[in-house]
């Protein structure tokens, strides 16, 4: 496999046997996947082999992960560092962020799809640093011209790919009006709240409005409101200054700061407590804050997207969310429909994220079956576009050939297809013949049916359907339903 098609690299450094299998068993799809029991054996896997990301347990014999990342970072600084630990101590992760310069910290019991989102996440940054240190080596080779028309070339595909035109949808999706609301809207630096359930695309729809924006030159930087407690959370937006609490080693810009002329997007805000909105409030109504520790307020300049999965005003008459911040944040408030809610956007975004998924697996002429197609359509996607994304990558790394067939997708999909069952039988007053033609024509696709949801073993579909192993072959001869190689 060539450096372009190799899956990112992740070493899983944990003592314990049983968390190393588990982890890799959720990322080897996704990563190639190394494992170490010590810091000492992990430092013979990094002087071995390129890791992009290092995922460490905290607690280990001997060391810490904080220890131990400190150590990598000053050897292997381009390394991607996480922390993986059941305890939820403010002076760990402060420590880890200002000494081993942790990219995250993530709590146990973790969940695989977040694990796997983060990871994903920790690899797009491995390289777009890596990008970046080679661009930085081009340019200083290039003349002012070809530096500028790169520049502008980098602009002009950014925005193409980030902005609306981005969002895959149909022609007569819902999604269009959505887009032509933020269409409107990008230009003027209006707050912004978007909600839509888990999964949708907020951050997607967040990121092409900042791109039809005009600060597309300006950072866009994003936060998850609902992944950490008060302190940790006004300490990532607000930042400090050294000194400011217990394991405050050096001053820290927040993020406030980071987007100053861009986007801040804060993800879940419905999350946060009433003693954070009403900082949150303040920053908002004046313009500027100050970080922990400083006597001195910081203006900035930046347009706020806040998005959630909650209704707002239902939690606004609860009492659980602040009117006045409530109102400040939502002067527009798109909404995100649901993947049940667009059918029709389903086979070209399933075909969007096959795209992307065989060239990352190196698969680059996987297609989905029409019988796939027809079971994904037919579920109701409750993960919306998060999940189908999950359903797709597991259909690709599980075959063997180019054509996914349904038998790879989950149970819970397969059964989706059973919903449609009375449907779907509609057809048989259509036909023409006997009603004996119009049964046999009906038993082939109970029997098709029954052997795609059990992956086309037979013993299972013959027990399903009252029928001995040698009469479901006569079946399958009779209708010449065979499973195609």
């Amino acid at each position: 496999m060539n450096a372009a098609n190799r899956l990112p690299t992740v070493l899983v450094v944990d003592d314990e046997i049983r968390s190393q299998e588990a982890l890799r068993r959720t990322l080897e799809e996704d990563f190639e996947v190394f494992t170490a029991s010590s810091a000492g054996e992990a430092e013979t896997v990094m002087a071995r082999e390129w890791v992009q990301i290092i995922l460490c347990d905290q607690r280990m014999p001997g060391t810490t992960g904080v220890q131990f990342l400190k150590h990598v970072r000053e050897r292997w600084p381009e390394t991607v560092r996480l922390i993986l630990s059941g305890y939820a101590d403010a002076e760990d992760i402060i420590a880890g962020v200002n000494e081993a310069g942790i990219w995250q910290y993530l709590l146990k019991p973790w969940q695989p799809e977040q694990l796997l989102l983060t990871l994903k996440s920790a690899a797009s940054l491995w390289t777009l640093q890596h990008d970046n240190q080679r661009l930085s080596v081009e340019l200083l080779k290039a003349s002012e011209p070809v530096l500028r028309r790169r520049v502008d070339q980098q602009k002009t595909r950014a925005r193409k790919e980030l902005g609306l035109d981005g969002l895959v949808r149909s022609p007569d999706s819902p999604m269009n009006a959505v887009c032509e609301l933020v269409s409107r809207i990008a230009v003027h630096d209006l707050p912004v709240m978007i909600s839509g359930e888990s999964g949708t695309g907020k951050e997607m729809l967040a990121r092409a409005l900042h791109y039809q924006s005009g600060r597309a030159d300006r950072p866009f930087v994003t936060e998850n409101c609902g992944a950490l407690p008060d302190q940790l959370l006004e300490a990532e937006l607000f930042g400090y200054k050294r000194g400011a609490f217990t394991g405050a080693y050096e001053d820290r810009i927040g993020l406030f700061q980071q987007a100053d002329g861009g986007t801040l997007f804060l993800d879940e805000i419905g999350e946060t407590s009433p003693a954070f909105q009403v900082k949150l409030l303040r920053v908002l109504q004046e313009g500027e804050f100050r970080p922990l520790g400083s006597p001195r307020p910081v203006s900035v300049d930046v347009r706020v997207i806040a998005a959630t999965n909650r209704n707002l005003e239902d939690e606004v008459r609860a009492g659980r969310f602040r009117e006045d911040l409530y109102y400040r944040l939502a002067t527009v408030t798109p909404h995100v429909p649901s993947l049940r809610e667009r059918p029709m956007d389903i086979p070209l975004i399933a075909a969007e994220i096959l795209r992307r998924a065989a060239r990352q697996l190196g698969r680059p002429g996987a297609r989905l079956s029409p019988e796939a197609m027809g079971c994904l359509c037919a579920w109701r996607w409750p993960g919306n576009v998060r999940e189908l994304q999950n359903e797709i990558l597991r259909m690709v790394a599980l075959s063997d050939r180019d054509e996914l067939g349904a038998e790879l997708l989950s149970a819970r999909v397969l059964r989706a297809a059973d919903e449609e069952r009375e449907q779907e039988t509609a057809f048989v007053a259509g036909l023409e013949g006997t009603l004996k033609d119009r049964l046999e024509t009906l038993e082939a696709k109970l029997v098709k049916e029954t052997l795609i949801r059990h992956r086309w073993n037979k013993t299972r579909a013959a027990d399903e359907l009252g029928l001995s192993r040698v009469g479901l072959r006569n079946k399958l001869a009779r209708y010449g339903l065979e499973k195609k190689s």
